[in-house]
């Protein structure tokens, strides 16, 4: 099948480098481009969700003051503890 894409000029460039210097064509390099992609979406959707494990201490939730919002806090707590 034929198409055109329209690519900004500065990404047309670099991909005939890239391909030139790996002895393919343009064409041939995006076309391994959008299988790779495609295989790594593929792979993305069939990954088991990341499950959060909660300590099960008598609250069943996370530790008193403990904002998980908030990367500073969280940062200052692992390092230095309460």
């Amino acid at each position: 099948m034929r198409t055109t894409i329209r690519l900004p000029d500065h990404l047309y460039t670099e991909v005939r480098v890239v391909a030139a210097a790996s002895g393919s064509t343009v064409t041939s390099f995006i076309e391994n481009a959008l299988r790779a992609e495609l295989a790594r979406r593929a792979s993305l959707a069939d990954a088991t969700p990341f499950r959060l494990k909660v300590w099960g201490g008598k609250g069943m939730g996370v530790q008193a003051g403990v904002e998980l919002t908030n990367n500073a806090a969280l940062l200052d707590l692992m390092e230095f503890g309460e």
